[in-house]
């Protein structure tokens, strides 16, 4: 009986409740919109993203404001400010590093102004930006992040059909009357949101694992889209689950790292699976009687 009662005691913890229930529509986010970040090979851009979050909360709490409007303000303006100087809303690595050297100077700046002026009113703010606090989110915290990010779900499920035409094959995709500059843009300003939910549970200095790994690992076991998608969706919260699961039997160790930790094993593990061979269909000139 104290075997039980000791086994279902995460359970009934609220902390662990709302890490739960914020991180679950999290990851699965983060998992949808990575794939397509892998698929349209602009994980370079959510690298770029993950300092701008930083930048965004130490802004936001450097005025006088909830670090959760700079969080969401930033991610998203920043994202579509490389789609207007990038290529039909596909920026490349110029306008990301351009914009990127620009982000972590005003970073700089920004956490300067917030440590000598306002940091006694919230001296760890700038540390859960950086490693995430998703074991101190509060119940309507974590309800709020949960809408979000469900949201986000289901913006991605609705565009997953031509945003994967659009990737695939551009050209053909605008010619058949597909919006792909729209498109685009709405893809990217999806990744800004998904950027800064993902920081209240990892931090911005790990966020860029939470979009990648899971996505890497489903693309490497699958070529199937809609299967790789659905996959790295299942991946990124069975890797939150257990990061939190190993976080709470090791409270040494960070729920950040901890998913991090589970998310770059699963990935790892995939390089050790062999897929099967694509199959060659033959094309025989012979008769059936060999001639």
């Amino acid at each position: 009986m104290t075997a039980l009662l000791t086994a279902s005691a995460p359970l009934v913890q609220p902390f662990l409740q709302h890490a739960v229930l914020a991180g679950t529509a999290i990851a699965a986010a983060s998992g949808l919109v990575g794939y397509f970040l892998v698929l349209r090979a602009q994980i370079f851009t959510a690298d770029a993203l993950s300092h701008v979050t930083f930048t965004g909360a130490m802004g936001a709490l450097a005025f006088g404001y909830d670090l959760r409007i700079g969080l969401f303000l930033s991610t998203v303006g920043i994202a579509l400010l490389f789609g207007t100087l990038g290529r039909k809303a596909r920026p490349d690595d110029v306008v990301i590093g351009s914009v990127f050297s620009w982000i972590l100077g005003l970073g700089a700046f920004f956490i300067t102004l917030y440590t000598t002026s306002r940091s006694t009113t919230n001296g760890h703010a700038g540390v859960s930006v950086l490693f995430g606090s998703i074991f101190g989110l509060s119940a309507e915290s974590a309800s709020l992040a949960a809408l979000i990010a469900a949201g986000i779900c289901m913006l991605m499920l609705l565009i997953a059909r031509p945003l994967l035409f659009a990737t695939l094959d551009e050209a053909v995709a605008a010619a058949r009357g597909v919006p792909v500059r729209t498109l685009g843009f709405g893809f990217l300003a999806l990744t800004g949101m998904c950027a800064a939910e993902a920081t209240q549970a990892v931090g911005s200095l790990l966020l860029l694992g939470l979009l990648a790994a899971p996505a890497g690992a489903a693309a490497r076991l699958t070529d199937r889209p809609y299967a790789a998608l659905a996959l790295s969706a299942l991946l990124a919260v069975l890797e939150t689950w257990a990061g939190l699961a190993a976080s709470w039997v090791i409270p040494r160790v960070p729920p950040s790292f901890a998913i991090m930790a589970a998310a770059t094993a699963v990935y790892a593990a995939t390089f050790l699976v062999r897929r099967p061979a694509a199959r060659t269909r033959l094309h025989p000139t012979t008769t059936s009687t060999g001639v």
